[in-house]
């Protein structure tokens, strides 16, 4: 096993007892990351959608992890999933971004908000790896506020039919399936939507101008007079921002996790390069400068572990409450802290280990480059920084402080 993600398991050992089968499933997404190291990289020097990223994934159970066994999940704690997420971390976020879609936001919110139909049709397919899912809730023109958003439905009678665009989103054309978000023409209320994306009048436009995240699938999808089926809503008809909300919460756990991972991956890759490179007439690592960025780094990683770890143990406790709404309103502060911490520190630990790489660290050949620029967006998506400043905010004011609703 991985020897930074080992040394976790062993800190948290003090906490938490680990079963057999949360083992277990630790040592699947050790080996898993490890499998997927090559291809990652491989297509990342390309700047390519790794395609074999899935496969491998599905072979380890990975997207099992979270989900009841009686979807034909593993029926993980959310600290066992965080602890997947943060080791699948160490490869940077293009693979990480499509496992935090199709886990953490799309089969989390199938699984809490789904029908039978549609746990059956699409969870228990996307939890054993045969169907890919995407999150269709950003738009061109609304982002930070989904609340605005302007994609629209409306109901013909048999269907509904779904006109609009959406923007920036992951898996968005590998996707077999699409939660979609939509405003009705009629009472302006937003719903939530499971759509197939071989049906007629979708399309997806692969978006390739990014800075990063060049594994992960991002895409403009479009919908032109799409009928989705009445059974494929999700949730209660007018309340699809509470299906948004609350998959937001898990897609910030996930990210959080992830940037974990970006931060261990720092550290051992920075540590090793200190070990081993000479400058000066001496290893660097005995320069007092070198020495202070990889201080920080670890500083940033036990900054960044217990604020995550503490949420996904509350987690637990939300998960079998959710309808607990002062236990509700802790993790909707505890998923922000976490996210807002882990992915600062992140970016500022990733940006020190390119700096104790030198010349080499300002490449993607480099194990840290991919690293920093995958951890620029952890800023941004699912919820940016200053969006989570602001609910942390009124976490602590109340809710009467609240700077938008």
């Amino acid at each position: 096993m991985d020897a930074m993600f080992q040394s976790t398991i062993e800190d948290l050992k003090h906490i938490h007892k680990f079963s057999d089968d949360e083992l277990r499933i630790l040592d699947a997404a050790d080996a898993a990351a490890e499998e997927l190291a090559v291809p990652e990289f491989e297509h990342y020097i390309k700047r390519e959608y790794d395609p074999e990223a899935p496969a491998i994934a599905k072979k380890h159970g990975l997207f099992k992890v979270p989900i009841k066994k009686e979807y034909g999940g593993l029926g993980a704690s959310p600290l066992v999933a965080a602890l997947v997420k943060q080791r699948l971390g160490h490869l940077g976020m293009g693979f990480g971004s499509f496992y935090n879609v199709q886990v953490f936001l799309c089969s989390l919110a199938l699984q809490r908000w789904g029908s039978d139909h549609l746990r059956e049709k699409y969870l228990k397919p996307a939890a054993n790896g045969d169907k890919v899912l995407a999150f269709g809730l950003t738009e061109p023109e609304h982002g930070s506020d989904p609340a605005s958003l302007e994609t629209n439905f409306e109901d013909n009678g048999s269907s509904y039919v779904i006109n609009g665009t959406k923007y920036l989103i992951s898996n968005g054309s590998v996707a077999d399936a699409m939660i979609v978000f939509a405003r009705s023409k009629s009472d302006k209320k937003i719903s939530a939507f499971v759509v197939d994306t071989k049906t007629s009048g979708f399309s997806a436009m692969r978006m390739e101008e990014k800075i990063g995240l060049f594994t992960s699938d991002t895409a403009m999808p479009e919908f032109k007079d799409m009928e989705v089926p009445k059974e494929n809503l999700l949730g209660e008809l007018g309340k699809g921002l509470h299906v948004a909300y609350s998959s937001l919460l898990n897609g910030r756990m996930g990210i959080a996790a992830g940037c974990v991972g970006i931060i261990e991956q720092s550290l051992s890759a920075a540590t090793q390069r200190a070990r081993e490179r000479f400058q000066h007439g001496k290893l660097i690592g005995k320069h007092q400068l070198i020495q202070k960025h990889i201080a920080e780094i670890r500083q940033n990683l036990e900054m960044a572990r217990w604020p995550l770890y503490y949420a996904a143990i509350r987690k637990e406790q939300y998960d079998a409450n959710p309808t607990d709404k002062e236990l509700a309103r802790e993790m909707d502060l505890r998923a922000s802290l976490a996210k807002k911490i882990a992915s600062r520190l992140a970016f500022e630990s990733a940006d020190r280990a390119v700096q104790i790489f030198g010349g080499f660290g300002y490449s993607l050949l480099s194990p840290v480059g991919p690293l920093f620029i995958d951890s620029r967006v952890t800023r941004i998506y699912e919820g940016s920084d200053e969006i989570q400043e602001l609910k942390i905010a009124s976490g602590v004011l109340g809710d009467d402080f609240r700077a938008f609703d």
